[in-house]
């Protein structure tokens, strides 16, 4: 068999999308935001049967299907249990690169949040880093009422 394509040069195409779009965010992810905007706290449900803690929360839990989930706070604090550093600045990136994107198991939480990290010296960050969330001062509504997540002692 002959590959057609091995003395075909690969095209590539470099390119900015932005596709604005607005859904309804649920009763579940409402509540949740407003919890954020309004009070300043991260709420998760918890499965009454088996008794896992989901942040974001879910309106159905994932692992036994069980529907009726009840509503629970949940730390602003936690681990960081995984991250990574973008250096190169992309056209997604609200933020000036270096960026550093976390995967944060809050205190009470049975799942993890993806954020960004805060820390100016990158090269001290390290799984198992305890963080806490630094709330905007000004708050609409989404995940970026948490402006990041901070190393903490």
């Amino acid at each position: 068999m002959t590959d057609i394509f091995s003395d075909v040069e690969p095209m590539v195409f470099k390119s900015r999308i932005n596709v604005p779009y607005a859904w309804w965010t649920g009763e579940t992810a409402e509540r949740f935001f407003l919890a954020l905007r309004d009070d300043k706290k991260i709420m998760g449900t918890r499965c009454p049967v088996c008794e896992k803690v989901f942040v974001p929360p879910r309106k159905v839990c994932p692992l036994c299907f069980h529907e009726k989930m009840a509503w629970v706070e949940v730390s602003s604090e936690g681990v960081l249990e995984s991250f990574t550093i973008v250096k190169r600045q992309l056209a997604a990136l609200t933020r000036k690169a270096p960026v550093i994107f976390g995967l944060i198991k809050l205190d009470g939480a049975d799942t993890s949040i993806l954020h960004y990290i805060e820390n100016p010296g990158h090269e001290d960050i390290k799984i198992g880093t305890r963080v806490a969330a630094k709330f905007n001062e000004e708050r609409s509504g989404s995940m970026q009422d948490i402006a990041c997540f901070r190393p903490i002692s």
